[in-house]
């Protein structure tokens, strides 16, 4: 692709194009009825050697949150990466609450100033750093009141040289744009994928000069292909059973057949020039926007491979992009 690199908004920092989702690696947890809200069973080991064969590939830039795993993703990143900290950007997130000694997520936020500096201190520890490069609010729908003076902690922080630069992770444009009138903020991640485009908040860090740090790049494993033909997600798998907010899967966990008909309608625009379905998926959001930072998750060496495998072939075409456009109707 033209490039393979993206510069964080006003700070100047430099990032591989596509970036990794460290929630799947936080292995087993669940919310405060027993639910699950990871992906399933996880080996660490493996964990491990997909960080350091992305690092290999070139990928600098890894997104986790202290929640993941009750903060057993963060642990793990640090693992892998070692002495290498200093040679990848590290963004986590703050601001659900969670047990780590019983994997549970305690289902309510603090949106408090004191408590994102408690999260913060927590996450360091975790991360083995003395600094975080990405700073992220992990509550969507925070008051814009509360938001604000967090985005003010925030500013603080960097003053302070515990992280280098703020986003929000929302799917709000509204709040998005207050965030992104902070000096540092640099990002905003959102959700973006071929079924479900984000025009506003695409148009909203284009025009702040932001990244956007794209969550749910291949729609919770819809455009990998691997939920045709009635397989379902494993217990203990989140998609196995999907909260409100997690569409296109079923209760007992099979795929909505009218996702999967979407992504059957695509797939021979996603794949062709030789890309696999998923590498057709980041394709298309390199194509939609130069600010794209796209975070598939992984679990594998395989799957990172794979994933990082798509810088080779670079964005969609104009036209491929428009062909996209047609079939799904929009």
């Amino acid at each position: 692709m033209e490039t393979t690199r993206r510069t964080w908004g006003r700070g100047g920092i430099e990032v591989s194009a596509l970036g990794l989702g460290c929630w799947a690696i936080g292995g087993e947890w669940s919310g405060p009825g027993g639910e699950p809200y990871g992906w399933g069973a996880v080996d660490d080991e493996e964990s491990v050697r997909a960080i350091r064969r992305a690092v290999d590939l070139g990928v600098t830039f890894f997104d986790t949150a202290d929640n993941y795993g009750t903060g057993h993703s963060e642990r793990i990143l640090a693992r892998a990466l070692g002495a290498r900290r200093d040679d990848v950007v590290i963004a986590t997130k703050w601001g659900n609450l969670f047990d780590e000694e019983t994997r549970t997520a305690l289902g309510r936020a603090d949106d408090s100033a004191a408590y994102a500096r408690r999260a913060l201190t927590a996450s360091l520890k975790r991360l083995g750093t003395d600094h975080v490069d990405l700073y992220q609010l992990h509550i969507g729908d925070a008051d814009l009141v509360r938001a604000a003076e967090l985005r003010d902690v925030c500013e603080e922080f960097v003053r302070e040289g515990l992280i280098r630069a703020y986003g929000w992770s929302t799917d709000d444009p509204a709040r998005a744009a207050l965030f992104a009138g902070g000096p540092h903020c640099a990002a905003i991640q959102h959700r973006c994928n071929v079924l479900q485009d984000a025009p506003e908040m695409l148009a909203l860090c284009a025009e702040s000069g932001l990244v956007s740090v794209l969550r749910s790049p291949l729609a919770m494993g819809l455009l990998t292909g691997k939920f045709g033909g009635g397989r379902v997600p494993t217990a203990g798998d989140i998609r196995s059973a999907p909260p409100a907010w997690l569409p296109g899967f079923g209760t007992g966990g099979g795929a909505d057949p009218a996702w999967l008909g979407r992504v059957e309608a695509v797939r021979s625009v996603l794949t062709g020039g030789g890309r696999t379905l998923s590498q057709g998926a980041l394709a298309w959001l390199w194509a939609r926007s130069p600010q794209a930072v796209p975070v598939p998750g992984f679990r594998t060496v395989a799957q990172v491979e794979e994933n990082v495998g798509a810088l080779r072939y670079g964005p969609l075409t104009a036209g491929e992009l428009t062909e996209v456009d047609r079939i799904l109707g929009r």
